[in-house]
């Protein structure tokens, strides 16, 4: 039996922290059905919201088969699996290269290039890779 997690103090924050890890929570299920759209990220990002709103569906959403594991390797460090880093680093590619005919201004374009090419950055070498 997993040992129930302490209720955070009330604070004002708590309903957007809790609202805002509903809305990752969304995204990151999204990303798991559609292609080219990464879901881990999103999830990641929800288990800090819900971190800070409510320890209960923290819990809830790390007791998910798939999700819990990829956000247990996240937060130990254990970093990503090659296949993944892989997929993540063509997609991010891929977004930009087709989103980067959308943006009218060359600044626009430019700061668009350098984003992606910070995220590909991240997860190629700052992200360990899991064995």
């Amino acid at each position: 039996m997993s040992p129930v997690p302490e209720q955070p103090k009330p604070t004002r924050l708590r309903p957007l922290w809790l609202a805002l890890g509903f809305v990752l929570t969304g995204l990151g299920f999204l990303g798991l059905i559609l292609p080219g759209f990464p879901g881990t990220v999103w999830f990641i990002l929800a288990a800090a919201a819900f971190a800070k709103g409510d320890p209960k569906w923290e819990a809830w959403l790390l007791s998910r088969p798939v999700v819990g594991q990829m956000i247990s390797d996240y937060r130990a460090g254990r970093g990503m699996p090659l296949r993944a880093k892989w997929i993540a680093c063509i997609c991010i590619v891929v977004a930009v290269a087709f989103s980067l005919g959308r943006i009218p201004v060359l600044a626009g374009q430019v700061v668009w290039v350098l984003v992606g090419l910070a995220g590909v950055w991240f997860i190629a070498l700052r992200t360990p890779t899991k064995r």
